[in-house]
């Protein structure tokens, strides 16, 4: 079995985090899936950016959805980490979704709806990835479990991914029930017994964010699906050395 190689946010231990950069040096270092996550701007747009606030990751501050997409891409998305990065800007889903255009990739597009509920964004996200024609090859995923659910009567064909942390009682019961097809459990979660109950329930676990080489090892072992990491290049290694 391939197991894939989500890289977060893009390779973001090498890079600032959920720009253009971060996703082209993943593919660089051998990921074979993207981990992303969008929020929308006031005017609609989905963009691809983690917290609900520039404050961390960009040279402005305020809430993503009071801001249009015209204000969103004149903000610096990169100094933050690296000089050499100034001038990254936030992408649009649109633009990822180009990136990863011919290619094998497995896009996994984390909906961050938890805090802001974002009226419409499971139907736009749905759109922009049936207009590239790559329903097969994206995983939705949330901790919004509601819109997971929405996501899946919209979309039937494509994949969702439950995030969670720990504790859920018999996860493949409850995937079931929401008709997802896998776990994106905190990788404390994933325990080899699970992912064999898992699999045998049709879903398969995507455990987050894996960044120690002796927990890739145990979870490529445990039977995973795949792995989310800022280190694409130290899991690729792994997977390589045993021909996975």
């Amino acid at each position: 079995m391939n197991i894939i190689n989500f890289a977060h946010r893009g390779a973001s231990a090498a890079a600032p985090e959920n720009t253009m950069a971060a996703f082209r040096k993943g593919l660089e270092l051998g990921a074979t899936g993207i981990e992303t996550d969008v929020q929308m701007t006031s005017d609609g747009a989905v963009i691809v950016i983690h917290d609900e606030s520039l404050n961390r990751t960009t040279t402005d501050s305020g809430y993503v959805k009071d801001k249009t997409l015209r204000e969103i891409l004149e903000v610096d998305a990169g100094s933050w980490f690296s000089p050499e990065f100034a001038g990254e800007r936030i992408p649009t889903l649109e633009e990822l979704l180009d990136l990863l255009q011919g290619r094998d990739t497995i896009l996994n597009i984390e909906l961050k709806n938890g805090t802001f509920f974002y009226p419409g964004m499971e139907e736009k996200v749905i759109a922009a990835v049936r207009e590239q024609g790559m329903s097969e090859r994206v995983v939705i995923s949330s901790f919004n479990h509601y819109s997971l659910a929405h996501c899946k009567k919209l979309a039937p064909e494509i994949r969702t991914g439950i995030l969670y942390g720990e504790g859920l009682y018999r996860p493949w019961d409850y995937a079931a029930s929401l008709q997802a097809d896998a776990l994106h459990a905190h990788h404390s979660s994933a325990l080899p017994e699970f992912v064999s109950a898992a699999a045998a329930q049709g879903v398969v676990y995507h455990p987050w964010t894996v960044n120690d080489s002796t927990r890739m090892q145990e979870l490529i072992e445990a039977g995973v699906a795949g792995i989310i990491t800022d280190y694409p290049d130290v899991l690729a290694g792994l997977l390589s050395a045993r021909d996975l």
